[in-house]
């Protein structure tokens, strides 16, 4: 059976996020082993910890911050059988957020943050559009 794009997207996101949180706590498993930190004394951001830890930290809080709004537009759009709305740009929203977690874990130079957030902004206009279509379309 084929899976339309919008499906193909939500699992990517979800996929994505997922992948994030595995690659952080398997850091965290390996500070720990080396002794460079004790199991309790990981804050939620990191903040104890390295430059890169926290930027993996907030890639993948990002990532969870959008989930609800992008997850659930693709999520009613396949719910109401109206994924024919969202299945062209959903690649592409999957990607953007790809890029954005990418660039966010690599670097915090001034063109990094730029290109991260022409990421984020592809984003948000993908569900504006989404967003219209699914109110008035």
């Amino acid at each position: 059976m084929h899976n339309p794009p919008s499906a193909v997207a939500l699992a990517g996101l979800l996929g994505w996020t997922l992948l994030l949180i595995v690659w952080m706590e398997a850091a965290r498993v390996a500070w720990v082993a080396r002794g460079r930190v004790a199991a309790n004394e990981f804050r939620p951001d990191n903040a104890n910890l390295s430059p890169f830890m926290q930027r993996l930290a907030r890639a993948h809080a990002n990532c969870i911050e959008g989930l609800p709004l992008f997850g659930g537009l693709l999520l009613l759009a396949l719910a109401t059988q109206r994924s024919a709305l969202t299945d062209p740009l959903a690649p592409w929203l999957l990607a953007a957020r790809v890029v954005q977690s990418s660039v966010h874990v690599a670097s915090t130079s001034v063109p990094a943050v730029n290109l991260r957030f022409a990421a984020f902004c592809v984003q948000l206009a993908i569900a504006a559009r989404w967003t219209w279509g699914l109110l008035f379309g």
